[in-house]
This record gives C-alpha cells, structure tokens and sequence, in this order.
C-alpha cells in the first residue's frame, strides 16, 4: 500500500491541479458537475459503483456517491465536498505553484486536496486486493460551503450513508496542522432578533409614553448575551448584521439591508441577523434558553422576538468512540513513522458535513486532508509534501480498521 501511494502520487496531483482549475463555486453548478465528473471517473477506475445525485430539489448541483460491495469489517463512510467558496467572479480562479510543495489555488486544501487523498488510499487498498472485500462509500457533497435548502434534502445523501454506516472518516484539512485530527465539531445555527419600538419625536426617548425604541433595546439584548454566555466554553453567538431605523428591510439570501431614520426621531425597527456555535446539543439548547430569557425581558416601550434557525449544522460531541479512533490513527501515524497526532480544540473546528453522521455512528473523525493554509481566501494553499504522507494515515488506518474491528 505504502509503495503504490509513492509510486502513485505525481498523478493524484496531476487530477488535484485538474480539478482546482475547474471553477466549482457552491452555486456554479456546472462547474460542480465537471469536477463530479472528474472524480467518478477516477471510482469507476477503481471498480466501485457510482452515482450522482441531482441538487434540483434542494437547489444545488449534486453529490457524488461510490461505493464496494464486500463484507469484510466494519462499513466506513469517507466525507469530502466538491464545491468551493469562490465563485466565477471570484478573482482567483486558478493554480501557481508558490514553491515546490506549496500549492496555492481556489479549494486545494479545502477540500480537493482531501478529495485527492481518498482516491488515493482506496487506490493503495485495491492494489493490495482489499478494497473489494471491504464495504466502503464514499460521500462528495456538493454544498458544504453553501448548503441547499431544505436541508433534509440536502443532506440527505450523508444521512442516508451515516446510517449503513459504522464508522465516518471526513477528509477537510482540520485546522492545517497534519498532526491534529478533529474529532468533536461545533454545530452552527442561525438566529434572528427582531425588535419593535414606538416611533416618537426624540425628544419624548425614555418617557413612560414612549419607551427607549428599538435601537436601545437591541442593544441591551445583544450587551446581555456578551455579559451571559461569553464565559461557557467552545460557545460562540455572533452578531453579524444589524439594521435599525423607522423602517429597515433585510434580505436573508442577500445577507444586506436597508435602514430609514432621523437622529430625532426615536427607533421604531431593528433587526439583527447572527448565528450561534455550540460544543453539544446540551450546551445548544442551554445557551437558546437564556438568549430567549434575555430577549423576553424588554425595556420600556419595546417588544422583542428572537426565533432560531431550523436549518443549521448538529453537533458533532467528543464520544468515546471518537477518542477512540483518534487512538488507532495516531498509533498507525506513529508506526509509519510520522509521530503522534492529537485532538484539535473544537474552538479551532468550525462547522462541516461530518456533523451529521452525529449519533448515527459508532466513531467519526475529520481532518484526514491536506494540510494547507488560508482556506476561504485567495491565499488559500495547500502543502503537496503532505499529500502522501495523510494517504498513507489513511490507507493504513482503514486497513487496520477492516481487520480489528
């Protein structure tokens, strides 16, 4: 396996720089297709079956989906995304090699790169006459960056893999560090604060009439949480968007709005758009009860009605599954030479597809990709030294899987 990897990897590089010059922006969904493609035909190499399930009903591209057929061990789900964050009109569109190993382009640690790194490992096992003997799907979102709604329809075809599934392995490029591995994600949710003032001549701010008016109002709320919550770990709440004024509009998909108001005239709208981050389901549903207690506790004259996104990321909590399978990958990274690797903070993981394999499987961890840097920028790069060196982890890691388990 160790040899094929090494022989094998000049051209797993040559389809990792294929694809990062194929524009595959969330919402470019030809170009998400393209790079579809470009997979599917390298699992049908492989002899796995293959599948592409269209996005129409949930507004996307698609997802890409392979799979073996054998019986041997236990049934591995591996998670990677074909979309990118940037966009067509995104002026970084293509690769440069900034040295020898680092190379820098639209998604090449995140997460084509990671891509890359799960043809290559099957590949290993197939030559050594595993791979189909072994029950393996494979999963390649086509919205991570961006999801679809609804979101049940969109993830679907996670959930669906979760559940044949015992064990998840994700292939993001964790915190960039190729000696961590992530095995507990913070879930995401979006929140929204809408508060009504009554609208008067400035003047009259504060009277029994009038009240203080929106804009205070919001103020207090957002204040209070700040003075609430920021002392609970790996919880974060943050406001991304406010407008406020006598008449304010907001555009959700747009993420923009306008406000309308006079510096003497007290507010009677504001609206505030942010999104809340939490370790477990626990700390997600303590931290919305006190954000509605907060925002239930108006100050004169306003009212207030903070509603929670349905649409968000789960949790993915540290199990002692999870731990577990950090321990069997850290001792296979050890064996092969390349030391111990160790547990991101999941104040350093933010949201991913992995979240939502939560509680359908015994063990998952993310961040078996590419080490790289800069993701989500036009500095994005990623560290072509380490591609062989995390196929091999991961290779390994399944093999040991298949027969330990």
């Amino acid at each position: 396996m160790l040899l094929t990897i090494d022989q094998e990897t000049a051209y797993y590089i040559s389809v990792l720089e294929k694809t990062v010059n194929i524009n595959s922006g969330t919402m470019n969904f030809e170009g998400v297709r393209r790079v579809g493609d470009v997979y599917i035909t390298e699992f049908e190499k492989l002899g796995m079956e293959t599948q592409w399930i269209d996005g129409a009903a949930f507004k996307r591209a698609g997802h890409v989906v392979a799979r073996t057929h054998g019986t041997t061990g236990p049934r591995l789900l591996l998670i990677g995304h074909l979309d990118t964050v940037f966009e067509p009109e995104s002026p970084f569109q293509s690769l440069v090699m900034v040295n020898d190993s680092i190379m820098k382009g639209p998604g090449v640690s995140d997460m084509k790169g990671g891509n890359v790194i799960i043809l290559m490992a099957l590949r290993a096992l197939k030559e050594a006459n595993l791979l189909h003997d072994m029950q393996i799907e494979v999963v390649l979102t086509g919205d991570e960056e961006h999801s679809g709604r609804p979101i049940e329809l969109s993830k679907k075809a996670l959930t669906d893999g979760a559940q044949r599934a015992d064990i998840a392995l994700a292939f993001e490029n964790a915190d960039g560090n190729p000696e961590t591995l992530v095995v507990s994600r913070r879930g995401w949710t979006g929140w929204t604060l809408q508060v009504s003032g009554t609208p008067a001549h400035s003047s009259q701010v504060f009277t029994d009439g009038v009240g203080v008016g929106a804009i205070y109002e919001a103020s207090r709320i957002l204040n209070t949480f700040y003075q609430e919550l920021t002392n609970e770990k790996n919880l974060t709440f943050n406001p991304g968007v406010i407008v406020g004024g006598t008449t304010t509009s907001y555009d959700s998909e747009q993420s923009q709005g306008t406000a309308f108001g006079k510096s003497n005239v007290v507010a009677q709208e504001a609206k505030v758009s942010g999104d809340l981050r939490a370790v477990s389901p626990e700390q997600l549903e303590r931290a919305q009860k006190i954000m509605l207690r907060i925002a239930s506790n108006n100050y004169p004259g306003t009212t207030a009605e903070l509603t929670f996104s349905r649409a968000g990321y789960p949790p993915l909590p540290s199990t002692a599954g999870n731990q577990k399978l950090l321990h069997l990958y850290s001792t296979v990274s050890e064996d092969l030479g390349f030391g111990p690797v160790t547990a991101v903070d999941p104040r350093n993981a933010g949201a991913a597809d992995i979240s939502f394999t939560s509680g359908l499987v015994d063990m998952a961890v993310d961040g078996l990709g590419m080490s790289g840097a800069g993701a989500h920028t036009i500095h994005e790069t990623g560290d072509l030294s380490k591609i062989p060196v995390q196929a091999k982890r991961a290779a390994v890691l399944m093999y040991r899987l298949a027969n330990l388990y």
